[in-house]
């Protein structure tokens, strides 16, 4: 018995037929975005591999970020998700890199709200950032962002665009 999810499995079909890799970047998501993933039996044909980067620092060391853009902006930041996908996809030697951050809560961060939320997707065609402002409890606000990142990765991976 397998509890994948079926958008989890659906990402990694897209990613199958354009035969690429996938490595995430992860800060709220704590790990989930990855779970989601590797609980799809066969996953370990497309994941490479994932980063949490919690702490703002690592962000900096481990993936890259700009320090001068985090000290300016913050972490939690749309082009700060978009060098956490950059900097992922590089570290892990993946076609594809994803990315979260954001405010779950209980309080503001930075001075944004919670529910603040930037996932970024970057593939070897295309670099797609959404911003998000998302409502509910810490839980729903981080499983809302894993949804969220991989319906933006099966759009982009997958081709599938909603208007």
């Amino acid at each position: 018995m397998t509890n994948a999810s079926p958008l989890g499995a659906a990402v990694l079909r897209a990613l199958d037929a354009r035969g690429w890799s996938i490595a995430a970047a992860e800060s709220l998501t704590g790990g989930r975005v990855i779970a989601t993933l590797v609980d799809v039996p066969g996953a370990s044909a497309h994941v490479r591999g994932g980063i949490v980067a919690y702490a703002t620092d690592v962000k900096a060391s481990q993936l890259g970020v700009d320090a001068d853009l985090l000290a300016a902006r913050g972490a939690v930041d749309a082009e700060v998700a978009v060098q956490m996908a950059q900097g992922v996809r590089r570290a892990l030697r993946a076609d594809v890199g994803i990315s979260t951050t954001g405010v779950a809560g209980p309080g503001a961060q930075e001075g944004k709200p919670v529910g603040t939320v930037h996932i970024a997707v970057v593939t070897p065609e295309e670099t797609a950032v959404s911003s998000l402002e998302l409502t509910g409890t810490r839980d729903q606000i981080r499983t809302g962002t894993v949804q969220s990142v991989l319906e933006l990765t099966l759009a982009v991976v997958g081709g599938i665009r909603h208007p």
